[in-house]
C-alpha cells in the first residue's frame, strides 16, 4: 500500500474561505488609547510618590517633627521618654522616605516601558512632582508660593499639552496607515501555515494496491 500526498484542486481551494487579518483602524486606535492611559497613570503616580518622598525627607530633619513628636508623646502619656518618641517618629519618616523613593522609581520605569515617548513621560512625572510638592509645602510647612512659581507651573502645563498633541497626532497617523502589531503578524502567519498543512492529505493509491493483489 503506497501513500501519496494529495493537493486540493483549485476548485476545492477556492471553496475554503481565506482568513483576513482582524486588525483595523479602530482596533489600533483603541490599543493606542489604552496604552496612553496606562503610562499616564504610572507617570502621574510616580510624580506623586516623588512629592511625598520629598515631604518625608524634610520631615526627617525639620523642627516640625519635634512638635509632632511632642504632641504624640503627650497624647500617649509618654512625656518622660519624649526624646525616644522623637527618634522613633524621625525614623518612621526616614523609612517612609526610602519606601516612597523605591515605589517612585518602580512606577517611573513602568511608565517608560509602556509609554511611546520618554520626553512625555518625564514631563508628566516632573509636572506632577512640581505641582504636588508646592501644594504639600503650602499646607504642611506653610510655605508661600511666589509669582515665579505660578509662571513656571503655567509653562510646564503648556509644554505638556504641546508634547501630548504631537504624540496623539503620531498615533493617529499610525492608525490610519494600518499599523499591525508584531503579535498579530505572527498570529496571522501561524494561521496561514496551519491552513497550508490542512490542504495536504495522505490518500491510498488504489491503482498500486490492485497491482499488488494481482502479483
Amino acid at each position: 500500500m503506497v501513500r501519496q500526498r494529495h493537493t486540493k484542486s483549485p476548485r476545492e481551494t477556492a471553496s475554503v474561505p481565506s482568513r483576513q487579518p482582524t486588525t483595523s483602524k479602530d482596533d489600533a486606535t483603541m490599543a493606542a488609547s489604552g496604552l496612553r492611559s496606562q503610562w499616564i497613570f504610572f507617570a502621574v503616580a510616580s510624580g506623586a510618590c516623588a512629592a511625598f518622598n520629598g515631604v518625608f525627607a524634610k520631615l526627617t530633619t525639620t523642627e516640625l517633627t519635634t512638635i509632632i513628636s511632642q504632641s504624640i508623646a503627650s497624647f500617649l502619656g509618654l512625656s518622660d521618654i519624649e526624646k525616644f518618641v522623637e527618634i522613633a517618629v524621625r525614623a518612621a519618616f526616614f523609612a517612609l522616605n526610602l519606601t516612597f523613593n523605591g515605589v517612585m522609581w518602580t512606577l517611573f520605569t513602568t511608565a517608560l516601558a509602556r509609554g511611546t515617548s520618554t520626553t512625555q513621560v518625564s514631563i508628566m512625572n516632573t509636572s506632577t512632582n512640581f505641582m504636588l510638592t508646592a501644594l504639600l509645602g503650602l499646607f504642611i510647612f506653610s510655605e508661600s508660593l511666589p509669582p515665579m512659581w505660578w509662571a513656571g507651573a503655567t509653562l510646564l502645563i503648556i509644554g505638556n499639552v504641546i508634547v501630548g498633541r504631537k504624540d496623539e497626532s503620531k498615533d493617529a497617523a499610525a492608525a490610519e496607515a494600518g499599523y499591525v502589531p508584531v503579535v498579530d503578524r505572527e498570529r496571522t502567519s501561524g494561521d496561514g501555515d496551519a491552513n497550508k498543512d490542512d490542504e495536504d492529505e495522505d490518500v491510498i493509491d488504489l491503482g498500486n494496491a490492485a497491482d499488488d493483489r494481482t502479483r
